[in-house]
């Protein structure tokens, strides 16, 4: 569980490194996972932005009560995980993250949702780690973003460069097996990968149940933000308490 003082800090600085960490036969069983599915998806090499549609194994990851326990000390006794995804930045040409917020891609009204940000291999600035901007959360509010086609980045939608100071930026450094939890309205972003050492992430998105997963909307927004993807068809999972705005639809996709 969260400390009191691990919860402040991540309401002030919109994210946090908990204590907790995953052992060494969970990495092992995830990056052979992923191994699998690079096998199949090659085109995933970078970025695999919804690795349940292709492997229910990963969902045992987000099953980890420690993992919920956590989410739920953030956000609220009822969470629902919307999407797992994979960054996976290989040795020598790992791809560029633009600096971003996630809430700039994400169906969710209203806006909220906590990021598990997990380290695979070691995180660090020579091999593209995440990097944050502390405190850029606590308006609650979505930044100016603009679409950018470059195909050498995982993402597409990033910040106009007024909306931030790269100078502000923090490295979260993580051994692996450790992650960090994000806000959703938090300034991120991570550089390419040229260094010889692989940078896998592994990322779980838990939402509260108040707020709704709304599938016409992200069809709208993959339209209109030119979004690389719609997330329409994700499947929501229900991983503790109830869903309480009596709207989210948890029908199983594929």
């Amino acid at each position: 569980m969260l400390t009191q003082d691990q919860i402040a800090r991540y309401q002030a600085d919109g994210y946090v490194r908990p204590d907790y960490r995953l052992d060494e036969d969970t990495l092992a069983d995830i990056r052979a996972a992923h191994d699998r599915l690079i096998a199949r998806h090659p085109e995933f090499r970078n970025y695999c932005p919804n690795l349940l549609a292709y492997d229910l194994s990963f969902l045992n990851v987000a099953r980890d009560p420690a993992i919920v326990d956590m989410v739920t000390q953030l956000i609220g006794p009822d969470v629902a995980l919307w999407n797992s995804s994979f960054f996976a930045k290989p040795a020598l040409d790992g791809q560029k993250t633009p600096w971003h917020q996630d809430g700039e891609y994400w169906p969710i009204r209203p806006l909220a949702t906590c990021t598990v940000w997990i380290a695979i291999d070691a995180a660090t600035p020579e091999n593209g780690c995440l990097r944050v901007i502390r405190g850029s959360h606590r308006e609650q509010r979505l930044r100016r973003h603009r679409t950018n086609p470059d195909r050498n980045l995982t993402l597409n939608q990033e910040l106009l460069p007024e909306e931030y100071d790269e100078a502000d930026a923090v490295d979260i450094v993580l051994e692996a097996g450790q992650m960090s939890l994000h806000d959703v309205f938090l300034l991120h972003g991570s550089e390419p990968n040229h260094s010889p050492n692989s940078r896998r992430g592994m990322t779980l998105r838990f939402m509260p149940t108040t707020s709704v997963f709304d599938r016409a909307l992200a069809t709208q927004q993959a339209r209109e933000k030119e979004l690389l993807i719609d997330h329409a068809d994700r499947t929501l999972f229900l991983m503790r308490g109830q869903d309480r705005s009596g709207q989210n639809d948890f029908t199983m996709r594929r």
